[in-house]
């Protein structure tokens, strides 16, 4: 007796529809594609910007003295001795690595624009926390480092390079020990007081672990 033969499947494997470039169908496709695009866009300059956010916030979370509060001449010290020359090393050594006549490099590029722009920020005004408020600085003591949402609850100043001596309240602070009436935007010191320059003496690598960090690779 003959063995039975094992039926073949018959089934194949569907075809992708294809419709015709000026069909209904075809445009509402495209249309959720494109929709896609954008999202997926978004979402990837809102991952920057908490990125961006978290490293500028974790830059004035290290500023922060072990006690009391900063002047505003030291916090303007550390802007523009620290925050703003951190990539300095970096872009000296592309520098030094390019040949003569050779263009500049991806990276030298994008640490200079970084550069240009921090420093056109601090000139025109920066929104920075208020370091030289003792109620702001003890509640970003208790952020975790990660939630920037946290970062809404606190006290902010707008400082700018033209004028070191003064600076405006730009954000009163969420919290409800820093709701209250404000009817003049100068913040509490508008003289910066004698006080004791320990900060201003102190080596920059006291914030080496924190810039060590930031920006990611390029």
């Amino acid at each position: 007796m003959a063995p039975s033969k094992t039926p073949r499947s018959t089934s194949r494997p569907k075809k992708e529809k294809v419709f015709h470039p000026d069909s209904r169908k075809a445009g509402q496709l495209s249309r959720v594609q494109l929709r896609k695009t954008k999202l997926a866009d978004a979402a990837s300059k809102r991952t920057k910007k908490h990125s961006d956010q978290a490293n500028l916030y974790g830059f004035f979370y290290h500023a922060m003295p072990p006690e009391g509060t900063l002047s505003l001449e030291d916090l303007h010290f550390i802007i523009s001795n620290v925050w703003l020359t951190r990539h300095d090393d970096e872009l000296e050594q592309e520098r030094n690595a390019r040949r003569k006549g050779r263009p500049k490099s991806t990276k030298e590029l994008k640490l200079e624009e970084i550069k240009l722009r921090e420093s056109e920020q601090y000139r025109t005004g920066m929104d920075v926390p208020d370091l030289t408020h003792e109620a702001t600085v003890q509640l970003f003591r208790k952020w975790d480092q990660t939630e920037v949402a946290y970062i809404q609850l606190l006290r902010f100043i707008r400082i700018s390079s033209v004028d070191s001596t003064s600076a405006v309240v730009s954000k009163q602070g969420q919290h409800h020990s820093l709701k209250k009436s404000v009817h003049s935007q100068a913040i509490d010191e508008a003289v910066v007081t004698d006080r004791d320059d320990t900060l201003l003496i102190e080596p920059l690598s006291r914030f080496a672990s924190t810039m060590m960090t930031m920006d990611g690779p390029f």
